[in-house]
């Protein structure tokens, strides 16, 4: 946690969020952070658009993923990209509203350095 404080809220932030808050608690956000892309240049990479099952349909994400992306035109990238599960139909049709362009030619590959 203490990174995440720190990866955030210190001097060099690496992510930003916004989120939503109901009756004072936190019930949804979206982590973002910059990205480069060779052919591309800067793109902004929505690492999680998250709102607590209750509260889903009530347009929480939509006003957390417009926000996003409003940032990331005020903010001169060049888009956003970002992962979706192909099991999750509800992400899936929420996204589709959207005019976004599904890639099936990429894989997933990560390494992992920590345990």
């Amino acid at each position: 946690m203490d990174d995440f404080i720190q990866d955030g809220f210190g001097t060099s932030p690496v992510w930003g969020a916004f989120v939503a808050e109901y009756e004072g608690e936190i019930v949804g956000i979206s982590l973002y952070y910059d990205r480069y892309s060779t052919w591309k240049g800067r793109r902004l990479y929505l690492e999680d658009l998250v709102v607590t099952e209750k509260l889903r349909g009530k347009q929480i994400g939509k006003k957390l993923f417009d926000a996003t992306l409003e940032y990331g035109q005020t903010n001169n990238y060049s888009g956003m990209v970002f992962q979706v599960l192909n099991w999750n139909e509800p992400a899936i049709n929420f996204y589709k509203k959207y005019n976004t362009k599904f890639d099936n030619e990429w894989s997933n590959v990560s390494i992992e350095f920590i345990d």
